[in-house]
């Protein structure tokens, strides 16, 4: 459900009116107020000019405090029964939402200082609660600011995860689907006049890997439409492995997909996650390991989905980053993170390159 909230002018707008309401009844209702005609005017003017100050807050506060000080005095001279400084304590709650503690703490001094003395002598209760108003509207400000900055700090928030996970799948799109082009065309290029139909067999894959690398962009600029008007395409998943598998294949590297255990209900991050991290590390073997073959184990458990990835690089073919820091192990390793998984990987001591995942499935139904 949607919820309702005016526009900051109306607000603006609709507090100054009761604020305005408010103070004329106090001048005109109070059986001591003004004792002329012409004091009980001047003194309504003043409690008229205290509400304006709500609606000149945004754009000029020093302004509108200073105001809202000078009018209180106007309206503490010509009406004392009405209330220390009229109302001031509501133009400083919006100053104080609007400016830093300290600057918004000197109009709080300032409004303390001018605090009547003659108070002191008509009791203590008086005095407290002179002081106590403006210390009240002075904490209510500076706390909506505080709500307005958290609030605003969770947005960039939201907006920067959303573009680190942008970031990732364009990467894991354009990453694998640009190398399987790349190297499609340097084979095609070598048996181009010895054996053209293997050259055109490469070029049929850099088709078909093109199409895909555009369809996967389409659907997440289609995610990206404000609108949404245009159908979302499903992302890729588990139940595309073996697409990517023989597209691999026809690159010239022998994929092969194993099942281990009753296959469950994957959630869609977590088969997203899976997908990317064997396409992620598929693409590496094909770019860096000079291997042939690669296997991609999935077994199932109920609490987690085991993913390992092996392939049969030499061993100076590829040379990872200590403890597997390369870029790409990290994007995995942070796909795997984000579902509440682990990621592991390294050379095997017989030669090759593993990559070990657990992602959890959540409790079994």
């Amino acid at each position: 459900m949607r919820t309702f909230r005016m526009r900051p002018a109306v607000s603006d707008a609709a507090w100054a009116g009761v604020l305005a309401v408010l103070l004329t009844a106090l001048i005109l209702a109070v059986p001591e107020g003004p004792g002329t005609v012409a004091a009980t005017v001047a003194a309504v003017c003043c409690g008229l000019a205290q509400a304006a100050t709500l609606l000149l807050m945004r754009r000029w506060p020093e302004a509108a405090m200073g105001l809202a000080i000078a009018a209180g005095i106007g309206i503490e001279a010509l009406a004392p029964q009405v209330g220390w400084l009229g109302l001031a304590a509501a133009p400083l709650i919006s100053y104080a939402r609007i400016r830093p503690p300290r600057v918004s703490l000197r109009a709080l001094a300032v409004m303390l200082a001018l605090t009547p003395w003659s108070y002191l002598h008509g009791g203590w209760a008086e005095l407290v609660t002179a002081v106590f108003g403006s210390l009240l509207g002075w904490a209510w400000g500076e706390l909506a600011r505080t709500r307005c900055i958290r609030r605003e700090q969770e947005r960039r928030r939201i907006v920067s995860d959303e573009r680190a996970r942008l970031a990732r799948e364009l990467h894991d799109v354009i990453a694998h689907n640009v190398s399987l082009m790349v190297v499609q065309a340097g084979a095609a290029a070598d048996v181009f006049d010895r054996r053209p139909e293997r050259a055109r067999a490469a070029l049929d894959t850099i088709q078909d890997a093109g199409r895909s690398a555009l369809g996967e962009l389409r659907v997440m600029l289609q995610a990206l439409r404000p609108d949404g008007t245009e159908p979302r395409s499903p992302q890729p998943g588990l139940d595309q492995l073996d697409a990517l598998a023989a597209s691999l294949g026809a690159a010239g590297l022998a994929v092969a997909v194993n099942r281990a255990g009753p296959a469950r209900i994957v959630p869609a991050d977590v088969s997203l996650s899976a997908y990317r991290i064997v396409q992620e590390s598929l693409t590496n073997t094909l770019r860096h390991a000079r291997a042939t073959r690669a296997e991609v184990d999935l077994r199932w458990t109920d609490a987690a989905l085991h993913l390992e990835i092996t392939d049969d690089g030499a061993p100076a073919a590829r040379v990872p980053a200590p403890h597997g820091a390369g870029a790409g192990l990290v994007g995995m390793r942070e796909r795997a993170r984000l579902v509440g998984g682990s990621l592991d990987a390294g050379p095997l001591p017989a030669g090759g390159f593993r990559v070990s995942a657990r992602l959890p499935l959540g409790a079994p139904a």
